[in-house]
């Protein structure tokens, strides 16, 4: 297994709870050598079901924030239009800190920290060869892909590479919200608030310990300020400010109190993205459909996950090849309905047309 996402240590915990040896080769050098990221919406019948598969359920159930699921959305001039709350007992897609999740599915797995694999040979009779950063190499009986967007396993299978859509993010965090802010933590409330514009908006989204990560989005280029240093957290601050002017003061304060802030353009694969089954070598979640970060993204590569250490397992002698090919033509399938779903569903929320977003969020709510 290639890469210690969602994906990747879902496959492992669901294969080590069958009884079958994994390795996770992670390129970071400890679990915490990078920020984790913000929170993650779990599905019932996608992420939540991936972890009941793994025996994991009641323990995320026991971590998640079932409140995290209300959302609240602002016209740029403060006005609520929409404040969505959840019922007491609602858990069709609580939130969970993506560092949490993480040290719920390492449990009792075989990492190898600090193994950057630079590239994965097509299998053959003997195995497959994965080279890794300081010049060795090793040899496998199944490779699987979960190394993300860029990922170094993809060649081995598909020469395709991600595009970008048109639309790039730029991500800042409070911290301490409900004690530094409380004004912002009232206004953003358990869950998240939204505010959409013409081809702009501003999301922020609640993780625990008063934790809020804020995401700004808006079309442009995508070489538009790739000059400006991104640790000049001032020059980034007021670019924003300058695009998002006219908004509402308690909404534009999101930015004004931001700490430090990351440039993320977004790029995907094709919808449609499929490739010619390669003898020992498959790839699950962002590999192999990189899709607009929707909610969508991480649920699919944890059943992924799952689905395959279960395709796995069950293989007799000699039919691990077919249950891998079986797998890949299940994912396609399923996966190509959400990137569809989701690409469609960036066009509306960064839209020329504001109203858009709206409509979009009336119709999922309703749904």
């Amino acid at each position: 297994m290639v890469g210690s996402g969602p994906a990747g240590l879902t496959f492992a915990r669901v294969l080590h709870r069958h009884g079958h040896p994994v390795t996770v080769l992670e390129r970071d050098t400890a679990p915490d050598a990078r920020p984790p990221g913000g929170t993650l919406d779990l599905h019932e019948g996608l992420g939540q079901l991936a972890l009941d598969k793994a025996g994991l359920l009641a323990q995320f159930q026991a971590l998640s924030r079932p409140e995290g699921q209300a959302m609240r959305i602002l016209d740029t001039d403060g006005t609520v239009l929409r404040d969505w709350r959840p019922r007491p007992d609602d858990r069709a897609h609580p939130e969970i800190d993506r560092g949490q999740l993480r040290d719920l599915l390492l449990g009792p797995l075989d990492v190898r920290w600090g193994r950057g694999v630079t590239r994965v040979a097509p299998g053959t009779r003997d195995g497959v060869p994965v080279h890794f950063t300081d010049g060795r190499q090793e040899t496998f009986d199944l490779v699987v892909g979960a190394d993300g967007a860029w990922s170094r396993t993809r060649p081995a299978v598909s020469p395709v590479t991600p595009h970008y859509t048109g639309v790039t993010l730029v991500e800042t965090s409070l911290a301490d919200v409900d004690t530094r802010h409380p004004g912002l933590a009232r206004l953003i409330g358990d869950g998240s608030l939204a505010v959409y514009g013409v081809n702009r908006a501003l999301v922020a989204q609640r993780g625990s310990g008063g934790h809020v990560k804020v995401y700004a989005q808006f079309r442009a280029p995508l070489d538009r300020d790739a000059n400006r240093d991104p640790a000049d957290a001032e020059a980034v601050r007021s670019s924003l400010l300058a695009l998002f002017d006219g908004w509402a003061a308690p909404v534009l304060d999101l930015l004004r109190h931001g700490t430090a802030f990351a440039r993320r353009p977004l790029h995907v694969l094709p919808v449609s993205h499929t490739w010619p089954h390669v003898r020992g070598v498959t790839l699950l979640g962002d590999a192999a459909h990189l899709m607009p970060p929707l909610g969508a993204g991480a649920n699919l590569a944890m059943l992924e996950g799952a689905e395959l250490a279960e395709a796995v397992a069950a293989a007799g002698p000699g039919d691990l090849d077919g249950a891998v090919r079986a797998f890949e033509e299940r994912m396609w399938a399923r996966a190509g309905r959400w990137a569809r779903i989701t690409a469609d569903g960036l066009e509306r929320l960064v839209s020329p047309d504001p109203a858009e977003a709206l409509a979009l969020f009336d119709e999922v709510q309703s749904s």
